[in-house]
């Protein structure tokens, strides 16, 4: 490959990606994504370590080898759900590259969606008293004890139990058989196991209340129960429904993006290998009942209800909204609008619905980082903070995301084209380290070889980290930057020929060789 591009008359802009989304070991004269494969002698990113025959990952999210203070892993469980109620990351290998997440900057969202257990409450007196009504409901006659002291759930095994078969006798409305179809239940954060019971009730889940109350009295492990979707067959006993409301197998519509995740599915150049896009997450997630019967939403209805013309139905926030409409693929307008982390979606509704309630719940979170107004100190709107936050988070590594922001920054400022390969890379759906010049020739709206300024829209999900750099870049007067060994070392400079002595560096240490 031609290590020393650059368009007549000026010298090239270098841009070198490191951890996050797409980023690249390097970038020379591009900025290369950072699928790396083992192609490379590199790790290849944890998406692609397990693949079922279609090409698709089918082990979830692995745990990071790269381990420092800063950016931590965290498992997930057998079920892909994160277990502080927040998303991990691919990371590509030990030094970080191509990650799809970063765990320390996001420990604000993480927070955010820390999943709450539900149940473990005291008893209120307006509480006991609508127990001792659902009593009276099941027996004749005055009720002759109270639950003094009780709390819900929590610590109270067989002696609450005892106390409450005092209250409302054992004679319980129950269902005693095989059940009926599934249905989806929700369950809020900080829901009592009585408002839980009234919800299984209502959907004919159990027969009674108290046939679902006593029975979660006995569980323990309702007291781990977490704030979602759930989906249980219809006419069950007690025991039995709250069985399969704490089974991991009954939670629906659960969702972990990670950062730097692009709404369709891509396909690694060298290893052929598919990374899942947000709708594919979506579909898998929003699948409802046994495999014989399950109804799922598709991609393809995905892809179609986020093409929709009406932006607002689709939640798109008004900063948005005049340059997503003016989007020239639709079926990428989404793009960057549903933020990575960890989401519930109620299954049973429409695409449209579900698109809405993430886009708009993304919204509320790219705004409280002060994104509205933000983009004042460098000239940005809204939606151009979002887009440079999504080149941030493919180019560079989290540390150095304020110094490859200013370098964003710096280079519109003097209507430098960006030259960065996962431009490229994304509107061909591919993750590939060192592009050809063929795909670096192709004019689109997101090549910012072919064009200057920025693409037509966000590349990826961002990070808050990315996001925030974003807002408040480092100070200096960086142009070119490159990745120069498998540490992630990461040089930023001004001058073009301090930049050409840092790509031989890069070149001696063997990370811009792409293998083709």
């Amino acid at each position: 490959m031609n290590d020393h591009r650059q368009p007549p008359g000026r010298p090239e802009f270098e841009s070198t990606p490191g951890y996050a989304g797409d980023h690249g070991y390097y970038q020379h004269n591009r900025s290369a994504d950072h699928d790396l494969g083992d192609g490379y002698g590199y790790p290849p990113e944890h998406d692609h370590d397990v693949y079922d025959p279609r090409g698709y990952d089918t082990q979830g999210y692995e745990v990071e080898d790269y381990q420092s203070p800063d950016y931590q892993s965290q498992d997930y469980d057998p079920h892909g759900y994160a277990p502080q109620g927040y998303e991990n990351r691919d990371h590509d290998d030990e030094y970080g590259y191509e990650p799809e997440y970063d765990e320390y900057e996001y420990s604000d969202a993480r927070r955010r969606a820390l999943p709450t257990a539900v149940g473990a409450q005291p008893l209120s007196r307006d509480e006991r008293r609508r127990m001792n009504e659902l009593a009276r409901r099941k027996r004749r006659g005055r009720v002759i004890g109270v639950l003094a002291g009780a709390v819900l759930l929590g610590g109270m095994g067989a002696a609450a139990v005892a106390v409450y078969d005092q209250i409302s006798g054992r004679d319980v409305a129950d269902y005693a058989g095989p059940g009926g179809p599934e249905v989806v239940v929700q369950v809020h954060s900080g829901d009592t196991a009585e408002q839980i019971a009234n919800e299984m009730a209502a959907k004919d889940v159990v027969k009674s209340e108290a046939a679902f109350y006593r029975a979660a009295l006995r569980n323990d492990a309702m007291n781990s129960l977490q704030p979602g979707y759930y989906s249980v067959a219809t006419q069950i006993s007690g025991s039995d429904a709250v069985s399969a409301l704490v089974s991991p197998d009954a939670r629906v519509g659960a969702l972990v993006i990670s950062e730097g995740r692009q709404l369709h599915d891509t396909r690694d150049v060298q290893t052929g290998a598919v990374k899942k896009g947000i709708y594919t997450l979506i579909a898998e997630a929003s699948c409802v009942g046994p495999a014989d019967t399950q109804k799922c939403i598709t991609y393809d209805q995905l892809n179609q209800a986020g093409a929709g013309a009406d932006l607002a139905a689709l939640g798109v926030p008004d900063w948005a909204r005049t340059q997503v409409a003016n989007v020239p693929d639709r079926d990428r307008q989404l793009e960057g609008l549903i933020a990575a982390g960890s989401w519930d979606f109620d299954p049973t509704e429409t695409p449209v619905e579900i698109l809405q309630q993430l886009v708009s719940a993304s919204a509320e979170s790219y705004e409280a980082t002060g994104l509205e107004t933000a983009g004042a100190k460098v000239g940005l709107g809204p939606y151009q903070m979002l887009i440079v936050a999504s080149l941030v988070e493919r180019e560079g590594l989290p540390g150095d995301f304020d110094k490859v922001a200013r370098v964003v920054v710096n280079r519109l400022a003097v209507d430098q084209p960006l030259q960065f390969d996962s431009t490229v890379n994304y509107a061909l759906d591919t993750t590939e380290v060192a592009t050809t010049d063929e795909d670096r020739a192709r004019v689109t709206p997101w090549n910012t070889y072919a064009m200057p300024g920025l693409p037509a829209t966000p590349i990826s999900s961002p990070s808050i980290n990315a996001l925030r750099a974003t807002e408040n870049p480092a100070p200096g007067d960086y142009l070119y930057f490159v990745t120069i060994d498998k540490k992630g070392t990461t040089l930023f400079t001004r001058n073009y020929d301090e930049h050409l002595a840092n790509i031989l560096l890069a070149q001696q240490s063997g990370i811009l060789d792409s293998g083709r």
